[in-house]
């Protein structure tokens, strides 16, 4: 797993007011645990770009004016609106010490479904894994060669050496999923197939109900030929 370096300078004063006055000046508001105490510092924005806005995980070389660790990002804050980064968290780890990390996903092979008009859908865009650090990779390849309609990738699917999953074994990583389109084409169809039947059953038993009017005509229309007899 690649190592991003971040560097950072102790926070002299803490509270909210100095955090933002932090973020005006394009720093990010941070914390280190994992140690004897918890250390507050500050690093510069531009430093996170490799670490956040990638589809791959990463360790951390956090150097606070000096004094280095080797950590994971732990938890990362943003605005809801401008999306800059309010606060992270960073966790300080050992090579001896198992860890949980979140690894993103990637989507490996052609899935024969979306061949036939199927769309390939990622359910999990990371997965949450414990092990040795020397053990967690920068992502985690799913293949979906052989995903077909109604089909599904579990976790409990997943084997990677070394490493523990922890989402639910049951939890669908990947699926591919029949356009809305075709499913409303198939309830179309199924509907006309099932409508058919009965509508020929009323048409057969139409002519049943007129039988009997056409027997009561043909008596009145023998009435007067027996009158005709009798004179």
């Amino acid at each position: 797993m690649k190592t991003v370096e971040i560097i950072g300078y102790k926070r002299a004063n803490l509270g909210k007011v100095d955090a933002q006055k932090l973020r005006d000046e394009g720093l990010v508001p941070c914390v280190l645990y994992g140690g004897d105490q918890q250390v507050h510092f500050y690093s510069p924005m531009i430093l996170f770009r490799e670490l956040v806005y990638t589809n791959e995980a990463h360790f951390v070389h956090v150097n606070i004016e000096g004094e280095e660790s080797k950590a994971i990002l732990q938890e990362v804050q943003f605005h809801p609106v401008s999306e800059i980064i309010l606060h992270a968290d960073f966790l300080k780890i050992a090579d001896d010490r198992k860890v949980k990390m979140s690894i993103p996903t990637r989507l490996v092979g052609s899935a024969p479904g979306v061949s036939k008009g199927g769309t390939l859908i990622r359910k999990r865009a990371a997965l949450k894994v414990y092990g040795f650090p020397k053990d967690m990779p920068d992502h985690i390849d799913v293949d979906v060669s052989e995903l077909d309609f109604h089909h599904a990738i579990k976790v409990g699917d997943m084997k990677f050496p070394g490493l523990d999953f922890l989402d639910p074994k049951q939890a669908t990583i990947a699926a591919v999923e029949v356009p809305r389109a075709a499913k409303m084409a198939a309830e179309d169809a199924a509907a006309a197939a099932a409508a058919a039947p009965a509508e020929g059953a009323a048409a057969g038993a139409a002519p049943a109900a007129g039988a009997p009017a056409a027997g009561a005509d043909a008596k009145k229309a023998e009435a007067p030929k027996k009158d005709a007899g009798k004179k």
